[in-house]
């Protein structure tokens, strides 16, 4: 054990637990304050808070030290891939030149617990002295911050999940639920649509879940499709041609009226298949999607119904076909 360091005590898994359960009490029942604050004294000020960062011409500058720093870096993040540009500038290092990258048309999101982070000085009387608008977010109702700021959003004294009271806890994540709510509350006003999101998260599943099926679905030649009225023999010809486990079934308008799986043919060996027409087989109704529809709704349906392929419909004419492994391929699964 090294000199100075606190005794180490070894915890059994049902008080590891039990610390465990206390600590989402306690956080939670944070969580619930600020639900009711913003039911309450809140109100105003959060409306008022989305309304001037929903018009500034400029950025979001949000700027904080320590745990309320870390937050503040994670909703500057929000803020910027949810359509309101937006960065994070600690407080120390603005009064050390970055106060240079705050301009006059942007906002400034202010966060500390306390309200009287000596760091967070500089920042203030700048935003001041060039009309920024200084949006708190903040425990200390008669703080240096708060008296300060435009805004002041005012977060619930709710206790530390700390034993001690000491280490941040429930104080940040009440920070982290009040930024991600004016991150949300600024998407909803703004108009922010799965495309835009797209746009600022081509890369990894995020972006292939925000990807439309018209873009990965097979098309033309590759369909499985037979009209109503083919026999079972050349249907299981065409499956095993197209390769994708299953045949769609058509009326003669083109209209998609029926699917064969494998699972179908599976179901019906031993009752003189071959002699069947698709008609007697087939599964009517099958589920299907739009062109339009985002990866990520295709591959629940998919998972929901217990299905590996999906077609895709335009006024009932099927146009396309997406299969599992199209989802596996471009990571969304």
């Amino acid at each position: 054990m090294h000199a100075g360091s606190p005794d180490k005590k070894r915890l059994d898994g049902q008080a590891s637990i039990a610390s465990a359960l206390r600590t989402v009490a306690t956080e939670q029942a944070g969580v619930a304050a600020l639900a009711a604050a913003l039911e309450n004294g809140l109100t105003e000020p959060f409306a008022r808070a989305v309304d001037m960062v929903s018009h500034i011409a400029g950025r979001v500058i949000v700027t904080g030290v320590g745990k309320s720093g870390h937050i503040g870096s994670k909703i500057a993040a929000t803020l910027a891939s949810t359509g309101t540009p937006a960065f994070f500038v600690h407080s120390a290092e603005a009064n050390h030149g970055d106060l240079g990258m705050i301009a006059r048309d942007d906002a400034i999101i202010a966060m500390s617990w306390s309200g009287e982070s000596r760091e967070l000085k500089g920042i203030i009387a700048y935003s001041r002295r060039f009309s920024i608008p200084l949006i708190a977010v903040t425990a200390g109702e008669r703080s240096a911050l708060a008296r300060a700021a435009d805004v002041v959003l005012l977060l619930p004294r709710a206790p530390e999940a700390c034993p001690h009271g000491l280490a941040p806890t429930t104080s940040t994540l009440l920070q982290l639920v009040i930024g991600d709510a004016l991150a949300i509350a600024l998407l909803e006003a703004r108009g922010f649509t799965p495309d835009h999101f797209r746009t600022f998260h081509p890369g990894g599943q995020l972006g292939a879940n925000l990807t439309q099926i018209r873009d990965i679905m097979h098309v033309g030649d590759r369909l499985p499709l037979v009209p109503s009225g083919t026999g079972m023999h050349e249907a299981i010809l065409e499956l095993s041609r197209k390769g994708f486990g299953c045949v769609a079934i058509t009326a003669a308008d083109g209209a998609l009226i029926g699917i064969i799986t494998d699972g179908d043919i599976r179901r019906h060996i031993g009752s003189n298949l071959l002699a069947m027409s698709v008609d007697q087989v087939m599964t009517k109704e099958p589920k299907t999607a739009g062109p339009d529809t985002l990866v990520a709704t295709a591959l629940q349906t998919i998972n929901s119904s217990t299905i590996s392929s999906l077609m895709v419909v335009e006024g009932r004419r099927p146009v396309g076909l997406v299969h599992l492994h199209d989802l596996l391929r471009i990571g969304a699964a």
